[in-house]
Formats: structure tokens, C-alpha cells, sequence
């Protein structure tokens, strides 16, 4: 084996260990000195660490342990080598373990505050969301509530129904003991107890609306917690109770409080609010919530919107009522107009033709007891006759137009017709009566104005004839001049007819008529009364009791019907008056202006018919034998029947004429049988309808059913003779009215 020449360390010397522990110790300590600093800034740091007073006791103990080693410093003392040998190592040793500690301490401490500050981070906001999640829920739950209680109380409309839901829902939601509405009286000075949840209390019960609670809970739009004992929450049963529940108060706006009453409400209040109290129950340790409250407010305003609907819709269908009512009332007056209307147009159409077969008979006999050898005694009797039965006529034709007027079924018959003939048969028509009178009538129409024109001749016609007739009747003396001119577009306007608002054109003109006469005048205060049906102004009622009063409250229709105005003028009573008219009238086209115009309407015919076969078909017998008188008196060979089936059979090839009286029940179908017996035109007579009255409507009955004419009742010996030559003359006869 061989032998080893190693040198064998040698143990320090006593200085040297005592060198190292020193340097030891004083290592140790600054590591027990820092490790304690670390700890604290760990702790202020993380702030959140749960065991902070484990952490400073154990900094105490390094603090202490450190310290120790810091006195260590200066009480060394001497040891045996062995002794010394070991606190040398287990100092250097701690020294080492400890700073490695601390060294790593400050390396670790920022991780563990990062970790500890993120969980705590997550555990603040997992708990941020609970409160969250809780005051969703809570919100949730309270929406819920409030949807349901809205609809509660919007599935009706009625007030009374709404504040009652409005109590039982609110007292099932939120487990009330007792709730309450209190309005304002009429007076406004009270508050009534109107509704309780569970009817313990006698509804009527007032309390003063200026306590200071009731102005309290008035001034705030919130929610209140109110002592269990003001009046106002005094409604709960005391027996068994000795610890009252919370007590909560609430404004509800009135809305439209006006027409709201519920037993004495007021029709219009001063206060715009009423108060709804609610109790918990007695004997429990429950307290008001905020979502409990905020529950109440947005119900309070719930209510509020649904009492202002309903007092909408009670406004609405009261409203709708009345309408309805009033629809009901012009419905029923509409028809009752209606009904008399016909009754009226009936009765006239009835009055028509009973009156007309008498006057027809009048009239027919008395024109031929004109034309035999009378005294002069008794032709005036005969010719005052006439002249009556001729008034008498007229009146009956002006009650029928002024009927058909006023009901909207008179309709223009418009046609071509020669304008300056019109106005000159009105001068001969008129001529023989101002004669008598002594009046000078004079006729005085413009170059310009149009000899052929489009409108309503007989129309025009009775206006002119009208207007002309009044002023002979109502003139003594002097004279009475007609003058007709086309109107120039600045004379159109008149002041006194701010609707008439002529335009001008091409295709039409506006013809101006006037008629002035130096008669008795009018007082002009007076004027407006002579277009009034039935009137007559009282200077002209006195000194003339003839007339109906309708003639100018016809022809003022009659103008309007033509788009035109009419009025008069008057300087006053003594002065004449000048009466003014302007209608529309049209012009024909110009491929009709170059045939020759209608020539003035004149009799050159023969004045008997000796040997002409006639027909007369009329149920009538009176009216019969008039017409069959007059047809003899011309010289015919008349044949009377009573019905359409003595009419087909008596009436033969050899008949001229035949007059059908379309009065009867079968008139027309008599015509109608007349053409199937006589398929051609030349081998049937011609068949003229007397009609009590001429139409638009009549004469286009007759034209349908294939009639050649139509005249109106009565018929004197002079229209019948006319009647009969223009037939025999042109084969048509519609014009001889």
C-alpha cells in the first residue's frame, strides 16, 4: 500500500472562527432585519391578505431572533475549539439559508402580490355581480310585478273598476294588511276615505286635506313612510293588535278630474292628487324595501295614466253617443222629409190633375161659349171667366214648379231656339193687356245679341213673361220699356251677389235683360221680401190683392238653375222700379249658324178641320166630353172612348188623330198596344198625350212608348186649333206646352 505524502488541513485558529461567527452573526441579522421589511411591504401592499397579525407576529419573531444575533456581536467569549468549531458552521450556515431567504423573498414578493391582487380582483367582482344579479333580480321581479299590475288595471276602462284592481292587486303583490284611496271632496277642503282592500272601514270617512302629512306626501313625487297613527292610516282593526306594521304613503294624479265623480267627487278640484296609503301587516318584523317602494310609485303613476284614459274614452264614446244620437235624429228627419216629400209630391201630382180636369172643362167650355152670339153683358162675364181660370192655372203651374224646384227634380230642357222670337211673343203676349192700361211697351234689343242660341226656351220664356206681366200689373200710367243685350264681363259683378261668379268663354255668353217700368216703385227696404215664396211687399198687397206672391220667388230659381242672378232697383215708392236678370246661355256651333233661325211661332193654319176623324181616349167623362166638344167646334168627326181596349178596337186606318189622356192607369200601354196593332208608321194615326203636366221626365214617357206629341191641360178653343194645324203641318208636336 502505498504511502500518502497528503498534507491534512489544519483547523483555524481560535481568532479565525471567532472572525466568522462574527461576520456570521452580522449577516444573520441584516437577513433577520430585511426579512421583516419585505413582510410589510407585502402586507400594505396586497391589502387584502386575511391573516395580517400572523404576519406581524412573525415578523416580532425574526425582528427578536435578529436582534439576538446583533448582540451576539459584542458578547463573544471564548469556547472550547470544539464548541467553537460547531456555532461556526451553524452560523454560517444560517447565515447562508437566511440570506438566500431574503434575497429570494424579494424576488417572489411581486409574484405573490400579482396573484393575490388578481384573486382578489375576481373575488371583489364575483361579489359586485352578486349585488348585480341581485338588484336585476330585484328589478325583474319588481317589472314583473308592475307589468302585471298595469295590466290589471289597463284591462278595463271603467274608473271605478281601475282604482279597485288597483288595491287587490297591489294588496296580493306586496301581502299588504290594509290599502286605501282617499279623494278630494266637491269642496276640495277634505279627503274622502273612497276605497280599503279589505271593506273593514265604512267608505265616506273624512280627514282635513291641510294636515301636515297629507302636504307632506303631496309635495314629493316619492314614496313615504308615514306614522301608523296619522288620521289617514287610522283604518286597520285594533283588536289583537299591539305592534302596527310600516305605513306608506303616495300622491296619484288626477288627470281630467273634471265630470269625475266617485259618491261625492268634485267636478273640478283645486287639488290635482289623491292619496293611496298602504300597511304591512301588524305583529311582523317586515320593513319597506326600495323596490318596494319604487313599486308603489310607478303603480301610483300607472293609475294616474289609466284614469286619464278612461276619462278619455268616457269623453269619446259620450261623444260618440251624442253623435250616434244625433245621426239617429237626422236619419229620422231625413226620412220624414223624404216622406213628405212624396206626400207632397204626391198630393200636388193628385191636386195636378184633379184641378186640371175641371179648369179643362172650365176653360174648353167657356172659349166656346166666347165664340157663340153673347150680349155684351155676357161676354164680359165669359172673358172675366177666362181671364180667372187662366190665373187660376198659373198658380197651379208656379205651386208645381216652385215644388219641383225646391226638391231638385226640375231639370232644364235645353235646345236650340231663336232668342229674338222669345222676346217678341212675349210683346205680343203682353201688348193687349197694356193696352187696356193704356200702357206703352216698347222692346228694344242690341245688334249683337245672338239670334240662335242652346238653352231653356220655355223657361226663359216664363222668367221674361214674369217679370214683364208684373210690371203692367203694377203700372197705372206711363210706359214699360224691355232691353236685352249681351252683358259685358265689367257689368257681370253686382255686390248684392257675392256668390255669383260669372266666366266668361268661347262657347257661351251671359244675356242681360231689364225690364223698367214707372209704376208704383218699391220701398228698397222692402226688395228682399219679393224673392221670398208667398210674399208680397205691403204697399203692393194694399193697392193690388191679385197675385200669388210666387212669381218672383220662381223666376229667382229659375235664374239660378241658368247660373244667373236677379234683382231689382228702386229709388223708392212713386219712382218705378227696373228689374234685372242675367242667365247663361249657350251658342251653338258654327256648322248649325248657317241654317236659316226658328222663325216666331205663328198661327197661319187653317181655322177648322171639317171632315178630320178623331179619337179621344180619357176615363174621365167631364174631361171627355170637353175635349170631344172642342174637337166638334173645329169641325172634326170625333169618336169618345172610356178604356184602351174600346180605344184598339174602335180605332181603324181612317183616324188622323188620336188624344190619349196619360192621366189614366193605362195610358201609355195604350200607345204601346196602338203601335204593335199598327207595325207602319203611315196606316196609324197620330197620337198627342194630354198631360196634366210637361216635364222633362212626361215627355220622355211619351217619346219611349212612341207618342207625337204632348199638350197640357186645359186646352181652350185657340190651343186646340194651334194644336191641330201644327200637327197636321209637321207630324210632331212637343213644344206646344
Amino acid at each position: 500500500m502505498e504511502s500518502c505524502n497528503c498534507i491534512e488541513p489544519q483547523w483555524p485558529a481560535e481568532e479565525l472562527l471567532m472572525k466568522y461567527q462574527y461576520i456570521s452573526d452580522f449577516f444573520i441579522a441584516l437577513a433577520y432585519f430585511s426579512i421583516p421589511l419585505e413582510l410589510i411591504y407585502f402586507v400594505k401592499k396586497s391589502s387584502v391578505f386575511p391573516y395580517r397579525w400572523v404576519l406581524v407576529q412573525f415578523g416580532a419573531f425574526i425582528v427578536l431572533c435578529g436582534a439576538t444575533h446583533l448582540i451576539n456581536l459584542w458578547t463573544f467569549s471564548m469556547h472550547s475549539r470544539t464548541v467553537a468549531v460547531v456555532m461556526t458552521i451553524s452560523k454560517v450556515l444560517t447565515a447562508v439559508v437566511s440570506c438566500a431567504t431574503a434575497l429570494m423573498l424579494v424576488h417572489i414578493i411581486p409574484d405573490l402580490l400579482s396573484v393575490k391582487t388578481r384573486e382578489l380582483f375576481l373575488k371583489n367582482k364575483a361579489a359586485e355581480l352578486d349585488r348585480e344579479m341581485g338588484l336585476i333580480r330585484t328589478q325583474e321581479e319588481t317589472g314583473r310585478h308592475v307589468r302585471m299590475l298595469t295590466h290589471e288595471i289597463r284591462s278595463t276602462l271603467d274608473r271605478h273598476t281601475i282604482l279597485k284592481t288597483t288595491l287587490v292587486e297591489l294588496g296580493r303583490t306586496l301581502a299588504l294588511e290594509e290599502c286605501a284611496l282617499w279623494m278630494p271632496t266637491r269642496t276640495g277642503l277634505e279627503l274622502q276615505l273612497s276605497y280599503t282592500l279589505r271593506q273593514q272601514n265604512p267608505v265616506g270617512y273624512t280627514v282635513p286635506i291641510q294636515l301636515p302629512v297629507i302636504n307632506q306626501v303631496f309635495s314629493s313625487n316619492r314614496a313615504m313612510k308615514i306614522s301608523p297613527n296619522s288620521p289617514v292610516a287610522r283604518i286597520r282593526p285594533i283588536a289583537g293588535k299591539y305592534m302596527p306594521g310600516e305605513v306608506v304613503a303616495v300622491r296619484v294624479p288626477l288627470l281630467h278630474l273634471s265630470n269625475f265623480q266617485i259618491n261625492d267627487w268634485p267636478e273640478l278640484s283645486t287639488r290635482r292628487y289623491a292619496l293611496m296609503v298602504l300597511m304591512l301587516p301588524s305583529d311582523s318584523a317586515r320593513q319597506w324595501h326600495v323596490h318596494e317602494l319604487e313599486l308603489v310609485e310607478v303603480v301610483a303613476d300607472q293609475v294616474a295614466v289609466a284614469l286619464s284614459h278612461a276619462a278619455i274614452l268616457e269623453e269619446s264614446m259620450r261623444a260618440r253617443d251624442l253623435l250616434m244620437e244625433q245621426n239617429v235624429a237626422l236619419d229620422h228627419a231625413r226620412r220624414e222629409a223624404e216622406t213628405a216629400i212624396r206626400a207632397r209630391n204626391d198630393f200636388l201630382a193628385v191636386m195636378n190633375h184633379e184641378m186640371r180636369t175641371p179648369m179643362h172643362a172650365i176653360i174648353a167650355l167657356s172659349s166656346l161659349l166666347q165664340e157663340t152670339e153673347l150680349t155684351p153683358e155676357q161676354r164680359l162675364m165669359v172673358e172675366t171667366i177666362l181671364k180667372s181660370s187662366n190665373l187660376l192655372v198659373t198658380l197651379i203651374n208656379d205651386v208645381l214648379d216652385l215644388s219641383r224646384l225646391e226638391d231638385g227634380s226640375l231639370q232644364l230642357d235645353l235646345g236650340t231656339f231663336n232668342l229674338h222670337a222669345v222676346f217678341w211673343e212675349v210683346l205680343n203676349l203682353i201688348k193687349p193687356v197694356a193696352s187696356v192700361k193704356k200702357l206703352h211697351v216698347t222692346l228694344n234689343l242690341a245688334q249683337d245679341l245672338p239670334e240662335c242660341v242652346i238653352g231653356d226656351e220655355k223657361r226663359l220664356m216664363q222668367t221674361t213673361l214674369n217679370v214683364v206681366g208684373n210690371a203692367v200689373k203694377f203700372s197705372k200710367e206711363g210706359s214699360i220699356s224691355i232691353t236685352a243685350f249681351v252683358a259685358k264681363s265689367e257689368s257681370l259683378r253686382d255686390c248684392r251677389a257675392p256668390d255669383f261668379f260669372p266666366v266668361t268663354s268661347d262657347d257661351h255668353f251671359y244675356l242681360r235683360v231689364q225690364v223698367k217700368d214707372s209704376g208704383q216703385g218699391i220701398n228698397p227696404q222692402e226688395i228682399p221680401k219679393l224673392f221670398t215664396k208667398f210674399a208680397q211687399t205691403q204697399t203692393l198687397a194694399t193697392r193690388n190683392s191679385s197675385g200669388s206672391g210666387l212669381g218672383l220667388a220662381i223666376c229667382k230659381r229659375f235664374v239660378n238653375l241658368m247660373e244667373g242672378h236677379i234683382w231689382i232697383e228702386s229709388e223708392g215708392l212713386g219712382k218705378g222700379c227696373t228689374v234685372i236678370f242675367i242667365v247663361k246661355l249657350r251658342i251653338p256651333e258654327r256648322s248649325n249658324e248657317s241654317k236659316s233661325p226658328l222663325l216666331p211661332k205663328a198661327n197661319h193654319g187653317q181655322s177648322s178641320f171639317p171632315g178630320l176623324k178623331v179619337l179621344v181616349l180619357d176615363d174621365n167623362g167631364v174631361s171627355r166630353m170637353v175635349t170631344q166638344g172642342l174637337l166638334v167646334h173645329l169641325g172634326c168627326d170625333v169618336t169618345a172612348v172610356s178604356s184602351s181596349d174600346e180605344c184598339l178596337h174602335m180605332v181603324s186606318q181612317e183616324h188622323k188623330v188620336l188624344f190619349i189622356d196619360v192621366c189614366m192607369p193605362d195610358g201609355f200601354e195604350a200607345a204601346v198596344r196602338l203601335h204593335e196593332k199598327f207595325t207602319k208608321h203611315h196606316e196609324r194615326p197620330l197620337i198627342v198625350a194630354l198631360a196634366g203636366n210637361t216635364d222633362k221626365v212626361t215627355k220622355e214617357n211619351c217619346m219611349r212608348v212612341g207618342m207625337d206629341g204632348v199638350i197640357l191641360k186645359p186646352v181652350s178653343v185657340d190651343k186646340m186649333r194651334s194644336v191641330l194645324s201644327d200637327l197636321l203641318e209637321h207630324w210632331v208636336l212637343f213644344d206646344a206646352m
